[in-house]
């Protein structure tokens, strides 16, 4: 059982906190980690790309010259692919690019991914995280004291908007709760920050 530092908002050791291994503990499966990781960015895909081919693009509906004597190459339409303005050979179509994950799968993906992250020191555990007011800067103030890495992933218990709305103006900075918690977020982060609360709710729900 992994036994981590609790910091406060000051960045001073008030305590430690044991976590359960049924979640922080478990053997990584690699395997599930990167199929977590590819179908979060699949689903998160518009497919909209989209090309025209020789049957879609307009005109070239007659031959551009005679069939022999020109000394040319035969050609049947000025749309095919080697013309200007002709249509694309295998052109990329609108399509869906998402597939599915059991949620078996995903318990246990998610499970490996913040394994990985103690098993690195990449888990920093906050008594609270309690903002007064909205402001980048106190944010700001609060990473540097517990000396979270710039790219970091902050997971409150609840949606707190005094929190998030503090942290928005922060590029590498990553808030959401224990019921938004991802596989992709969390191996993308440097460091990811947790609150005992968001602790006590990720062990109760995945334990």
């Amino acid at each position: 059982m992994a036994n981590v530092s609790v910091l406060n908002m000051e960045g001073v050791e008030v305590g430690t906190i044991d976590l359960n291994d049924a979640v922080f503990g478990v053997d990584v499966n690699e395997h599930l980690l990167h199929m977590a990781v590819v179908q979060q960015l699949a689903n998160n895909r518009q497919g909209t790309q989209s090309a025209k081919t020789r049957g879609q693009v307009s005109g070239g509906g007659r031959k551009p010259y005679r069939q022999k004597g020109t000394g040319h190459a035969r050609q049947g339409s000025t749309r095919s692919p080697q013309f200007t303005g002709g249509g694309v050979v295998f052109a990329p179509q609108p399509r869906d690019y998402s597939f599915k994950l059991n949620k078996k799968e995903k318990r246990a993906a998610l499970k490996s991914a913040l394994t990985d992250r103690v098993q690195n020191g990449k888990v920093i555990v906050l008594d609270e995280l309690k903002l007064d007011e909205i402001k980048t800067k106190e944010m700001v103030r609060v990473l540097g004291n517990i000396k979270a890495a710039e790219k970091a992933l902050v997971v409150t218990a609840d949606k707190d908007e005094t929190v998030v709305k503090s942290a928005r103006n922060l590029a590498k900075v990553v808030t959401t709760t224990t019921s938004q918690l991802n596989v992709y977020d969390v191996m993308n982060a440097q460091t990811v920050v947790l609150t005992k609360d968001a602790v006590a709710k990720i062990e109760e729900v995945y334990a």
